[in-house]
């Protein structure tokens, strides 16, 4: 066991803990008289980052699928997160959607929400910027036996994505 008493046993850095500084009201019951004489330190902040509330599977969903419709992923990166037909026309749509980065802008999620009509399913919607325009997606997410949510279909700027109808461009 250690015999120094400015830090615990097991610590084996020099560094003892700090001391807090003495309020200047605990010393006197009035004010403060000494205009130059010791500041109480303010509260430190702490270091580490705040840990991030884990996105909502709409959100998640909204990210993944503008990844992929602006190129900026492939297509099987949505293997698995799909049902039916919705991968396939994912990959066709995919290269000739109006998300693709042009003129430097990459297209980004401004917001997204998403409703619940019944258990297991969401309606979701997302506003995507890139440069000047403002596009709008939704899409509709399932849950499956297993719990995992998968798309099941996506609208964006206002048509429908399909196999047949390639997206403006």
């Amino acid at each position: 066991m250690s015999t120094d008493r400015t830090r615990p046993a097991g610590r084996r850095d020099q560094n003892g803990p700090r001391s807090a500084p003495s309020s200047p009201r605990s010393a006197s019951n009035g004010p403060r008289s000494a205009p130059n004489g010791p500041r109480p330190v303010p509260p430190q902040r702490s270091r580490r980052p705040q840990p991030h509330r884990p996105l909502r599977p709409h959100q998640w969903f909204a990210e993944r699928l503008l990844a992929v419709l602006s190129g900026q992923r492939p297509v099987h990166w949505m293997l698995g997160h799909t049902i039916g037909e919705a991968y396939d026309q994912l990959a066709e749509l995919a290269p000739s959607t109006p998300l693709r980065a042009t003129h430097g802008s990459r297209p980004v999620l401004r917001h997204c929400r998403g409703a619940q009509p019944a258990t297991g399913v969401v309606e979701a919607f997302a506003s995507i910027a890139a440069g000047d325009r403002v596009r709008a997606m939704a899409f509709r997410l399932e849950q499956g036996a297993d719990q995992r949510w998968r798309c099941a279909a996506v609208e964006l700027g206002g048509e429908r994505l399909t196999a047949g109808t390639p997206g403006p461009r």
